[in-house]
């Protein structure tokens, strides 16, 4: 693998650095002190292993698609895109995949993911404080991702896992899963959800993306799913993490507890409209490509400020079209500070100390 454990300096940081220089051996000049660089945490940057690149071009080839170049993604341009938009450390996790797993043989999917892992793993030791990762999970596998956690959490010190909203026709809060959330529960571990389109829906219309609507969408009936599945109740303790801003979900939140007193499924559990908005409230969130003002508003009205962990989802959107929306926004300096890196630190402490 090509070494980019050297960072180049920016040049504005250089001159930077040589006029602070310069000031200290001019005679009788004060030395000021610096002020520390703002910190800024990407909890959502996507990376693309070379296992993976082969994987999704083994399906692309089978659906008649273009390969992708290996060089779509690579840890120089992730670097590049950190400092010009002044990112300090970025949570790496792959994308969610095609099907599953871009349609591999379940037999491959453990090495898949062990791959995935290894390779984020390396990255943080070429480039202290720059990556941490969320570790891929070999699901819907649920006993070679009980080995997988013991191995990415414990060996390999991932900062937390992330999953797919659905696995081609299954979600998370199927009860198959249960040992799956059982065990990040006694770990207290952080589960960040990305969405994919399920088999059950397709495109409006041939050829329209489905990350346009149906990503967003996923990420709704993954919170039904792990609410009416009983996983939030049974499992409290799993740090539930929610890509996009929630997708539709806190847009959607008064709909749900409404409409909730009537569905004969929410009655039938026992779960009540202060359930539904607790369970909400309860989330965690990320701002990835979500930082424009509506959905901001949306984010802040519904989801207590602590909950909310800035992002940006690149390759696909960069660090400077996330932090635009964001900064324009008037939102007060303290508020600003707990999104781009105070909340997350207290749920990575590690963060903290780099």
């Amino acid at each position: 693998m090509h070494d980019c454990s050297r960072h180049v300096t920016s040049r504005t940081n250089f001159l930077a650095a040589a006029g602070a220089a310069a000031t200290m051996l001019l005679p009788g000049a004060r030395v000021l002190a610096q002020p520390a660089r703002p910190r800024m945490i990407d909890i959502h940057h996507h990376h693309y292993p070379p296992a993976l690149i082969a994987q999704m071009n083994a399906s692309q080839a089978q659906r008649g698609l273009p390969p992708v170049p290996p060089t779509f993604w690579t840890p120089e341009k992730s670097l590049a895109d950190m400092d010009a938009s002044g990112i300090t450390t970025s949570i790496l996790s792959i994308a969610s995949p095609h099907g599953v797993w871009f349609d591999a043989d379940p037999k491959n999917y453990a090495s898949l993911a062990r791959a995935c892992n290894e390779y984020a793993a390396n990255l943080m030791r070429e480039h202290p404080g720059r990556f941490g990762f969320f570790a891929a999970m070999p699901m819907p596998d649920v006993d070679a991702s009980l080995k997988e956690i013991a191995y990415a959490l414990d060996t390999l010190h991932a900062d937390g896992i992330g999953l797919p909203t659905s696995f081609g026709n299954r979600w998370p809060g199927d009860a198959a899963f249960a040992p799956f959330f059982a065990e990040c529960n006694r770990r207290k571990a952080m589960v960040v959800f990305h969405p994919y389109a399920p088999n059950c829906c397709s495109p409006v219309q041939p050829g329209v993306s489905e990350s346009l609507l149906e990503y967003p969408y996923d990420t709704s009936r993954t919170f039904m799913s792990l609410l009416t599945g009983g996983t939030l109740a049974k499992y409290p303790d799993v740090r539930y993490t929610l890509c996009h801003g929630g997708g539709a979900l806190p847009y959607l939140a008064g709909r749900l507890e409404t409409l909730g007193l009537h569905d004969p499924t929410l009655t039938k559990l026992g779960i009540t409209p202060a359930d539904v908005d607790a369970a909400i409230k309860g989330m965690y969130y990320d701002t990835a490509n979500a930082t424009f003002p509506a959905t901001m508003a949306a984010l802040l009205k519904e989801i207590p400020l602590t909950q909310i962990m800035f992002g940006t989802d690149y390759p696909y959107v960069n660090g400077k079209q996330n932090l635009g929306p964001l900064e324009s926004q008037g939102l007060s300096p303290s508020v600003l500070t707990a999104i781009k890196s105070g909340n997350v630190t207290r749920m990575i402490p590690r963060l903290a100390t780099l």
